[in-house]
């Protein structure tokens, strides 16, 4: 048995069965790869894969029993290596982080700017996606950290961590009679709407407001991110709503902004990382340099809870004294 086989079989199923994608994902042949999960087969003496002819379909009953034990092991074997860069190089290395393009456009630059600071030789790879690719990308191991809004917590293989909370804007061109005056959700109903894709940054939180009023809003454009939407609103094609992040006075000098947190309540942007995976140090400072509240101590707090379990959850004592310390 050998980390060859384990990886070509958590590539196959990675990849829905396709041995062609998987070999492309690992550097190498098809063929190679059909050799290393037949190898591994044979030692383990069962059929980890259905197969119609060469063609693999699905995952055996067997095959899915051991997937987890071969994904353990090969997160493991990463681990180890991750500790032993800990002690060789302290301060270099490789940190991934992917975010909405939200968080990476409005909430990463600053702790970026300090963490360049602190550790020069660690080279940052920022990788933007929606919520859902965000925690895909930390699921296969392809991200560090993870921040968004959206979709972490649900996902019980990820530790998502309460960062800071925040608003949404209505977002106008000046002079709009939309400024003046009480803001409802009759009123924004009454005009085309600008704002996010369903599961980008709040989206869920307006949609529900709108239905909870019994009102079927007018979405005339939807985007993934808040420059898009903020283009089109210059350009009169609607009303946006956006991140209150995302609205800069000093540089969106054509637009006026009104909050809008009365309306469609408060969201809070989490910071996950995958369980069970060794974090160097520099990961730790990062994390607090992008939220204060979630020390090393904190995070380690929580990550330590489910060293026994993954089924756990956070402790509500844990989750309630990052709640309360989540930044507006």
């Amino acid at each position: 048995m050998n980390f060859q086989q384990l990886r070509s079989v958590r590539e196959a199923v990675r990849c829905g069965f396709n041995l062609t994608e998987a070999a492309h994902a690992l550097h190498t042949s098809q063929p190679g790869v059909s050799r290393q999960i037949r190898e591994l087969e044979d030692e383990l003496g069962v059929a980890l894969f259905a197969r119609v002819g060469k063609r693999l379909t699905g995952l055996t009953a067997p095959g899915d029993h051991l997937l987890p034990i071969i994904e353990r092991m090969l997160l493991e074997s990463h681990n180890l290596r991750q500790a032993g860069q800990e002690f060789l190089a302290q301060d270099e290395g490789l940190l991934s982080i992917a975010a909405t393009h939200s968080q990476a456009r409005y909430a990463l630059p600053v702790a970026v700017q300090e963490f360049r600071g602190s550790f020069p030789n660690v080279q940052l790879h920022l990788r933007q996606g929606s919520p859902k690719q965000v925690a895909q990308m930390l699921l296969d191991g392809e991200a560090d950290v993870g921040i968004a809004t959206e979709a972490l917590s649900d996902y019980p293989q990820l530790v998502a961590l309460p960062s800071f909370r925040w608003t949404h804007s209505i977002i106008a061109p000046p002079g709009h009679p939309l400024l003046d005056g009480p803001l409802t959700l009759e009123r924004l109903a009454a005009y085309p709407l600008v704002t996010y894709d369903s599961g980008f940054t709040g989206r869920t939180r307006i949609d529900k407001a709108f239905a909870a009023a019994g009102l079927k809003p007018n979405l005339a454009i939807t985007a993934m991110d808040a420059d898009v939407i903020k283009t089109y609103v210059e350009l009169g094609l609607g009303i946006g709503i956006v991140a209150g992040i995302a609205f800069e006075t000093e540089r969106d000098t054509r637009l006026r902004a009104v909050d809008a947190g009365r309306l469609f309540g408060i969201n809070l942007t989490k910071v996950a990382v995958r369980r069970g995976t060794y974090l160097r140090a520099y990961v730790y400072a990062f994390i607090e340099a992008f939220s204060p509240t979630l020390s090393r101590a904190a995070v380690e707090e929580a990550l330590g809870t489910h060293a026994a379990d993954e089924g756990e959850a956070v402790p509500a004592s844990t989750m309630e004294q990052l709640l309360a310390h989540a930044q507006h």
